[in-house]
């Protein structure tokens, strides 16, 4: 999934169906900074969220341990500051049981 497409996928989203919601996220964690973008549109088939992932390579991983008995292992991870992996999610929104349900990508071919 590229950054093309999935401006691609959205503006079509914003042509055909209400959009209940849109937005960005920036996850500051560990791994040098997850952005998500999203979209919650109502199409005839229920509320759907589509979730476009960007993150940076795993360049290098590193273990530190002791061989001493009760010490404890730490893994560091070196992030790539120009590349990027992406993908998306789908997830399709279950009323009765009020959560969002990830949809399977082998039930789109």
């Amino acid at each position: 999934m590229t950054l093309e497409r999935w401006q691609e996928i959205t503006g079509n989203i914003k042509d055909n169906f209400e959009v209940l919601d849109l937005g960005k996220e920036k996850l500051e964690e560990e791994d040098g900074g997850t952005e998500v973008d999203y979209i919650v549109f109502d199409s005839g088939q229920g509320k759907f969220r589509l979730e476009f992932i960007s993150k940076p390579v795993v360049l290098d991983k590193k273990t530190l341990f002791s061989k001493r008995i009760g010490s404890e292992t730490k893994v560091d991870y070196v992030y790539s500051d120009s590349e990027k992996v992406t993908k998306m999610i789908a997830y399709r929104y279950i009323n009765e049981e009020d959560r969002w349900e990830e949809i399977d990508p082998k039930a789109f071919s």
